[in-house]
């Protein structure tokens, strides 16, 4: 049994210096090279953001409140005031269709020399009066004025024999002023009597220049000596109230607006209420101008007279035409007309075009009269109409 025992003591003794020898050996292996260090890289310093310093803090000296000077109460603290807006003063209206003469040029061109030169040959056979009546139809003047004029000059050129220029001139001009018509009343209705203010609203399409006419009618009327408000109804064009408002801080008139697609007659309405409280002269209307094959639009325009008239009855509605649409023209004013009723014409982009003969062909179509023209993109490029100025510009000096 002890040599059992003796045997087991040195099995133990044998095992345990084995597995030295063997933790020995493995300590003296090399162990593999550390990894090499990352470079320094230095980063760019960062952009401040909103509400960051732009540059480190220093540490500077810090009163206590003790220190700090404040306010004893005696004296109230100074607001600074804000300029006032700088409100223009409009050209005034009187003679403004002869300042702007020039921009018919390319009308007078197209339209009045073109029939001087055809009138001043020696002979005037049947294809010259048709390259009259050519030109006029042309100019949009229509069918029947156009065939008026031709009939009249043939008649007075064959009473007048022998014709010289000046001769010419003066037949084509009285001519001309017949289809035009001076007779007619082209004052834009402002002044009701017996109340205030007068009521003036303005119809048309989509890109006409309906809303900057409305501004612009403001200047005419301001510098006709007039107080306005602007009621802004086009509720559905995005920043339509925007521009309107615009033309009316240079003049100093207040624009009545609404929420953006909101109901145009309660911004109408509104806009005549303030208008009898401040006890203005003119309220402006500027409506909205959708296409107007929609059915949609022309009961809304339907709808913002009746609820205007339920302060007073409009004493104007202006219908605003492109005057370089042509026949399209005709169309929409026959629609309008069909809607409200029409009582003047506001005939815009009459500068720079060939169609100044659309004022006779439009005053034919709705039996009411052209009262306002615009001849430019400036803000008093807006001319009441004058029948001798513009057929004077038509067939020039």
């Amino acid at each position: 049994m002890e040599t059992v025992i003796l045997a087991v003591v040195i099995a133990v003794v044998v095992l345990g210096v084995l597995g030295g020898l063997v933790v020995g050996s493995r300590r003296k292996k090399p162990l593999p090279p550390p990894p090499p260090a990352a470079p320094d890289i230095t980063a760019p310093p960062a952009e401040p953001h909103v509400g960051d310093e732009a540059e480190t803090p220093r540490d500077e000296p810090r009163r206590t409140i003790e220190e700090v000077d404040l306010p004893d109460g005696s004296a109230p603290p100074v607001v600074e005031e804000l300029p006032p807006t700088e409100i223009e003063v409009p050209e005034p209206t009187a003679g403004r269709l002869v300042r702007l003469r020039s921009r018919l040029s390319r009308s007078q061109n197209a339209l009045g020399k073109g029939l001087l030169t055809l009138l001043s040959r020696e002979h005037l056979d049947d294809d010259t009066w048709e390259e009259i009546e050519e030109i006029l139809l042309t100019a949009d003047v229509g069918v029947a004025p156009t065939q008026e004029l031709v009939d009249g000059l043939r008649e007075r050129v064959k009473v007048l024999g022998t014709r010289t220029p000046d001769e010419l001139r003066g037949l084509l001009r009285e001519e001309l002023l017949k289809l035009v018509g001076t007779e007619v009343d082209r004052t834009v209705k402002t002044e009701p009597e017996e109340r205030k203010p007068g009521i003036v609203m303005v119809v048309g399409v989509n890109g006409t220049g309906k809303t900057t006419t409305t501004g612009k009618l403001a200047r005419v009327l301001v510098a006709d000596g007039r107080s306005v408000v602007l009621g802004a109804a086009d509720t559905f064009r995005a920043a339509a109230a925007d521009q309107l408002q615009t033309w009316g801080e240079r003049v100093g008139a207040h624009t009545v607006r609404g929420p953006e697609g909101g109901d145009p007659a309660s911004v109408a309405f509104d806009a005549v209420k303030e208008g009898k409280e401040m006890g203005v002269d003119v309220v402006l209307i500027d409506t909205a101008g959708r296409l107007h094959t929609k059915t949609g639009l022309m009961d809304e325009l339907g709808k913002v007279k009746r609820v205007v008239e339920k302060h007073a009855p409009l004493d104007e509605v202006l219908l605003v035409l492109d005057a370089t649409t042509g026949q399209n023209g005709l169309v929409q004013a026959r629609v309008f007309a069909e809607v409200v009723d029409i009582t003047g014409i506001v005939l815009t982009k009459l500068d720079g075009t060939a169609k100044g003969g659309i004022v006779v062909a439009v005053q034919r179509e709705l039996g009411v009269p052209v009262k306002l023209i615009g001849l430019g993109e400036g803000a008093d490029d807006l001319a009441p109409f004058e029948p001798a100025a513009f057929v004077d510009a038509l067939i020039g000096d």
